[in-house]
């Protein structure tokens, strides 16, 4: 630079702390220029364009062959000094805060030439810089003297595009499967399959993998997992690769002859380049690998393809959070507050002292038609099934609480029993004059009833009905000379009954009739 023009600098603005901008941003700036003494200035001017642009040789026998290519996106020029032209209408003259155009003969000191561009709203992608290629959006200024050699200053622009979400198939879930067999020191077979939830991942997003490992060979195996990078530039019909593999991770061991499901969560890095599927001349690619490794032999492989997306939103390329991770299953919606798939299915637990998985208390334990099958909510057990041990097991021939018993040789009250003058069983007593029956017996000479049903001949079944003149059956069977059972009741002359015994919660009160 000559010693009269001391120095050139183009700056700009930042509207945001990442100093990214998207499509459609305005970007302001201004050419600064220090003058050691008086010159005349032919042209200063201001270019934004947005290029890329690939070059590498190869060495082929004796000859050495140059790839090159250039894909331009667009330019826009102002100026502030130009010389007088015929075509001064083609691109006008920007002027300064008091409307008057620039002179084009500058005093000594700094002088500052305000301007402002606008990105165009159109698919451009990211800035990119690596190997053999680059696209760049950048910012020329260029001052022009008569008789000497211009003087140049450049600014380059971070340039992250809106994620293009539409890309074909960026959020279906995708799924592999693969089958190995193996003879030479590892014998058997093996396969496995991988799912995840979609293509298209934010920086700084967890990519996650569900695998299904099926192993049938005769050693451990084990899962591995790799995240790499694929830059390719092309020019002249030639392509030229880079990869490079960005992280690299493994899982536990998978042992023989077992089946094994596998989640796996690998976080993007999120300083990495992001997808680049819409330039002519470069492309950036990901890749996500899982393949299990197999001692002494060929590794059975599947893979991916990833799209990572920008983190920026509609104003001025501010980063955003990512968005919520999704279930192991592919459905969205999943939030980690959320029950498991073996959660019950309320919220607060139902009424009632036995807390029943269902939503609408039962009726009364002896509010049932006769002949009718009672409802399963007080003392559910099937018919013919022994009777669960939560609420009432004791070791058997233990003398009761007194639940609803009533003392000896005094008549109880008459709770559900039919009208007689003698004393009235309780609710699943005997007749006086009848042996008792034990809690699954019936009296030989009697036809065990159906749990809550009786036959015109039949003696009187136990839970909900009764005949004067026949002995009652047991609860759901009986033994000809088994103890009298009294789950809830006593006879006066019956020993004490062989079944119940002290419960596990305090006694309820005495059954009178109420409910």
């Amino acid at each position: 630079m000559s010693q009269t023009i001391k120095k050139i600098s183009v700056t700009y603005d930042a509207i945001n702390a990442n100093n990214t901008f998207i499509c459609g941003d305005i970007l302001h700036g201004r050419v600064i220029v220090e003058i050691a003494k008086d010159t005349k200035i032919d042209s200063l001017r201001i270019k934004f364009k947005g290029k890329a642009r690939v070059r590498w040789t190869e060495r082929h026998g004796k000859t050495t062959v140059t790839y090159f290519d250039k894909e331009k996106y667009f330019e826009s020029e102002q100026f502030f000094i130009r010389e007088a032209k015929g075509n001064d209408n083609i691109c006008p003259l920007l002027k300064n805060e008091g409307g008057e155009p620039y002179s084009d003969v500058v005093a000594p000191g700094t002088h500052i030439y305000p301007f402002a561009f606008q990105f165009p709203e159109q698919n451009l992608p990211p800035s990119f810089q690596g190997g053999v290629g680059f696209i760049a959006y950048t910012l020329e200024a260029k001052l022009s003297r008569s008789m000497r050699l211009s003087s140049k200053a450049k600014a380059e622009i971070h340039y992250v595009p809106k994620p293009d979400l539409t890309i074909p198939d960026l959020m279906v879930p995708q799924h592999g499967s693969k089958d190995k067999s193996m003879k030479v020191f590892t014998s058997g077979n093996a396969s496995f399959s991988i799912h995840t939830e979609k293509m298209g991942y934010y920086l700084g997003e967890q990519i996650k993998i569900v695998a299904e490992v099926q192993n049938s060979s005769s050693r451990d195996l084990r899962l591995k997992y790799s995240l790499y990078e694929k830059i390719s530039f092309f020019a002249r019909q030639k392509r030229k690769l880079h990869i490079k593999e960005i992280l690299k991770e493994e899982g536990e061991p998978i042992a023989q002859s077992t089946r094994q499901t596998i989640t796996k969560v690998i976080t993007i890095p999120p300083d990495l380049t992001t997808s680049i599927l819409n330039c002519r001349i470069i492309k950036v690619e990901y890749r996500l690998k899982v393949y299990l490794d197999i001692p002494y032999a060929i590794d059975p492989e599947i893979k991916f393809p990833i799209v990572i997306l920008p983190l920026t939103s509609a104003s001025g390329g501010e980063k955003a959070a990512p968005p919520a991770m999704s279930s192991i299953g592919f459905g969205g919606g999943w939030t980690p507050d959320q029950p498991g798939w073996t959660s019950a299915p309320y919220t607060t637990p139902q009424p009632g002292w036995t807390s029943a998985p269902y939503t609408t208390p039962q009726p009364a334990w002896n509010s049932v038609p006769p002949n009718t099958m009672p409802q399963p909510a007080w003392n559910s057990v099937p018919p013919n099934t022994m009777p669960q041990p939560a609420w009432n097991s004791v070791p058997p021939n233990t003398p009761p609480p007194p639940w609803n018993s009533v003392p000896p040789n005094t008549p109880p009250p008459p709770w559900n029993s039919a009208p007689s003058t003698g004393p009235q069983p309780a609710w699943n007593s005997t007749a006086p004059t009848a042996p008792p029956s034990a809690w699954n017996s019936t009296t030989p000479t009697a036809p065990p009833s159906a749990w809550n049903s009786t036959a015109p001949t039949a003696p009187p079944s136990a839970w909900n009905s009764t005949a004067p003149t026949a002995p009652p059956s047991a609860w759901n069977s009986t033994a000809p000379t088994a103890p009298p059972s009294a789950w809830n009741s006593t006879a006066p002359t019956a020993p004490p009954p062989a079944y119940e015994s002290y419960a596990l919660y305090p006694p309820l009160p005495n059954s009178s009739g109420k409910s």
